[in-house]
């Protein structure tokens, strides 16, 4: 009988248990492996596998700054996740990665980019990204131990052209 009272506790742990830690996910945040050159030199810096904190609470309001790098479902394929960083938004003039057009962002949109842009597939490619995309923002290096630290939000490159800037940038203002 004793292995009925240890499956009964076992139970119970796990009904109580999966649903905090589902609601934990869903909601704070996880962590990722990043794997792929298109953010070295901010992330895989020595083609090893960085892993980061992706922080869901902190996009939830769409609480954006240009700089920041965040997760995002890839605009061309819903199955596909990345990680980039924020070059403008809404009512920015971005001159593209080869420098031949400027392109506005439309309304609800941001333009994002790798920071290493000889390798990255970003809105050089496929243009504004509908910012309903971004799920997290990458907070923390977590793993290798000799990596981990606060990811701060980063300038700019000066290869990144950003022909106008809109200064206040409200993407969902509050009624």
């Amino acid at each position: 009988m004793m292995w009925y009272k240890v499956l009964a506790s076992s139970a119970m742990s796990a009904a109580v248990g999966l649903p905090v830690a589902v609601t934990f996910l869903d909601t704070f945040g996880y962590i990722a492996q990043v794997m792929g050159v298109s953010m070295q030199p901010t992330l895989n810096p020595d083609r090893k596998t960085d892993y980061v904190f992706l922080n869901k609470w902190k996009v939830r309001h769409f609480e954006l700054e240009r700089g920041e790098i965040v997760a995002l479902l890839s605009p061309k394929n819903q199955d596909e996740k990345l990680i980039k960083r924020i070059v403008g938004f809404e009512g920015d003039v971005i001159r593209t990665k080869n420098k031949k057009r400027g392109v506005s962002i439309p309304k609800g949109h941001c333009w994002l980019e790798g920071d290493n842009s000889k390798h990255s597939h970003d809105s050089n490619d496929f243009g504004p990204v509908p910012v309903g995309l971004i799920y997290a923002k990458a907070s923390r290096i977590v793993w290798p131990p000799h990596r981990m630290g606060k990811l701060k939000r980063g300038e700019i490159h000066e290869d990144r052209y950003v022909v106008k800037q809109n200064p206040k940038v409200t993407l969902f203002p509050n009624p």
